[in-house]
């Protein structure tokens, strides 16, 4: 049996599925046609499924014994980006795009179910597999399926993402660390306002600002241990009415990502500490507030991961593994934890010699269709492979 050869079975159902809905993306919490395309497709394939959300399925095949239970994820929803590719199937939802390679997902998982389908009577125990709303913004649609009760018998769930950056035919199954936990970050500056002829009457707190930003950058490159990593970033400072007003407010606004609890304990009292003394240097006050965002870092379990790597070997040969570095991006599939393990596993797919490489959530954002395929055979394999083993 070779599976990643199976998937030219269902090669152009996937493309199709993929385009179709790359043509019609809904935005988080919205996607009300893409799950009713879900199970329209379930249904045509006689597979079982139930709706844990107002939007979002998830699809159950049982194997021949009662064995472990396996969580297969895909994310569903789409962003709010005008796109710009040029492609024929192009959406046609304006202001929204699959910029973010989910449409893949979904057609990608879509092909697993029907492999798997082919292959039922040999799993030892049952997949899931989850076709998730809401990732790209809260409310977290992982948290919806989490909260459902329909995954608690899991023993593992795996998650996928295409990447742009890597190219097709590459895979990348590692452990530790993926994706990084986020945290708001919010500052207002209180000064005194006044003529800026006369600065002296006045407490500048675009001044009071600006140091702020600059002396938090010591918090990551001087209080943070190597091995215990974050990022700090202020994206906003929104201060002043006019070119000669001393403002007397300021307002910061950034994000902190992060990958332990440690990490996020120290910022949040550095952050406090460095904005109210920075303030006050200038006379000046600071409110301050870092609040996380509930969704934690993507932490591989070194088994599965281990599991994983041997999978993606025996399918696509030694060669298609690749390094790809822990990433500072935020992903709500760490909600799937407080259930079981975890095994986010990347997906090349960029093509240069077909178009040219943007990033995720571009509004030009293209890849390489082929990249479905080894999603679909990773996942269908790894589903054999993982319940074949004794409980």
């Amino acid at each position: 049996m070779d599976i990643f050869k199976q998937t030219a079975l269902f090669k152009e159902e996937t493309i199709a599925l993929r385009r179709h809905m790359h043509q019609n993306p809904e935005l988080s919490g919205k996607e009300f046609a893409t799950t009713e395309l879900i199970i329209k497709e379930l249904e045509k394939l006689g597979i079982e499924y139930i709706r844990p959300a107002e939007t979002g399925v998830i699809a159950i095949i049982k194997g021949r014994d009662n064995g472990r239970v396996l969580g297969l994820r895909a994310d569903i929803d789409a962003l709010p980006v005008e796109e710009e590719t040029g492609l024929e199937f192009s959406s046609v939802n304006h202001g929204v795009m699959h910029a973010c390679g989910h449409d893949a997902h979904t057609a990608s998982l879509m092909e697993t179910v029907k492999i798997l389908n082919l292959h039922k009577d040999e799993l030892n125990g049952t997949v899931k597999f989850i076709f998730q709303p809401s990732e790209e913004f809260l409310p977290s649609g992982a948290e919806k399926m989490v909260d459902s009760g329909e995954l608690n018998d899991c023993s593992a769930i795996v998650g996928i993402h295409v990447k742009s950056d890597m190219p097709v035919g590459k895979i990348s199954v590692e452990p530790g660390p993926r994706m990084a936990a986020s945290a708001g970050v919010d500052i207002k500056v209180k000064g005194k306002s006044g003529h800026a002829g006369i600065p002296s009457d006045s407490v500048d707190a675009t001044v009071a600002a600006a140091a702020i930003v600059m002396n938090l950058q010591t918090v990551v490159s001087r209080e943070l241990s190597l091995d215990n990593m974050a990022v700090l970033s202020i994206g906003t400072l929104n201060s002043g009415t006019a070119r000669n007003v001393i403002s007397g407010e300021a307002v910061l606004e950034g994000t902190c990502r992060y990958y332990s609890d440690e990490a996020i304990e120290h910022v949040i009292k550095a952050v406090e500490r460095i904005a109210k003394c920075t303030a006050g240097s200038f006379r000046a006050e600071a409110e301050v507030s870092v609040v996380p965002s509930g969704c934690k870092a993507v932490i591989n379990d070194s088994k599965l991961a281990a599991e994983g790597a041997k999978t993606a070997e025996k399918i696509f040969g030694k060669e298609a593994l690749c390094h790809y570095p822990i990433s500072g991006l935020n992903e709500d599939f760490s909600k799937y934890s407080t259930i079981c393990p975890l095994l986010y596993v990347l997906i090349g797919a960029q093509n240069d010699s077909k178009f040219e490489p943007y990033p995720l959530h571009s509004s030009k954002l293209q890849i390489d269709e082929d990249c479905m395929d080894y999603a679909a055979a990773f996942m269908a394999q790894f589903a054999l492979d993982y319940l074949a083993q004794d409980l």
